[in-house]
């Protein structure tokens, strides 16, 4: 389906959601938040793309989320999986895309929250904001900062902080 029509497909309540492919900019800010990462590993973490997580109990479902970014436990490397479990989760991140709108990413963040996700990190090329969402409880976030590009992002231990938001591209307007 990728292929035929340029869009990513993500089953969430049993339903599809499709979005556009990353390229360009939205690409380049998930390379550069990995370099960060990289460069400051946390212990027994690593940051792996294309990683879909879990959203409810059970594989039959299939209901799982992709997420641009994920850190989990570095032993996920050897798992045969096709979903990672959402409490394995040290920080799932999403880069909005240009033509998805404020339902969506609200929606995002609580199916992130549900699945109790810890930390969400959420980066908006189009304005230059970030969000940073922890404590999830009760199908929502209990704690959330906010911020402007520029301004570091202060992520838990033992993630890597903070991360540099100077140095992620913006959209032209």
């Amino acid at each position: 389906m990728e292929r035929a029509n340029g869009l990513q497909v993500e089953i969430v309540g049993g339903g599809f959601v499709a979005h556009p492919l990353i390229r360009g900019k939205h690409a380049a800010t998930v390379r550069r938040l990995r370099v960060q990462i990289e460069s400051r590993p946390p212990a027994d973490l690593a940051p792996y793309g294309v990683t879909s997580i879990a959203l409810s109990a059970g594989e039959d479902d299939g209901d799982h989320a992709t997420p641009d970014l994920t850190i989990l436990p570095v032993d996920w490397d050897e798992d045969d999986s096709w979903l990672a479990d959402p409490g394995d989760v040290a920080l799932a991140v999403e880069v909005v895309s240009k033509s998805e709108k404020a339902k969506d990413i609200t929606d995002k963040n609580g199916w992130y929250a549900r699945a109790g996700v810890a930390v969400l990190l959420v980066l908006d090329l189009r304005t230059g904001v970030w969000a940073l969402h922890t404590r999830p409880r009760d199908g929502e976030y209990r704690g959330q900062v906010h911020g402007a590009y520029g301004e570091p992002v202060e992520l838990p231990a033992p993630l890597p902080s903070p991360i540099d938001t100077g140095v992620l591209p913006l959209y032209s307007s």
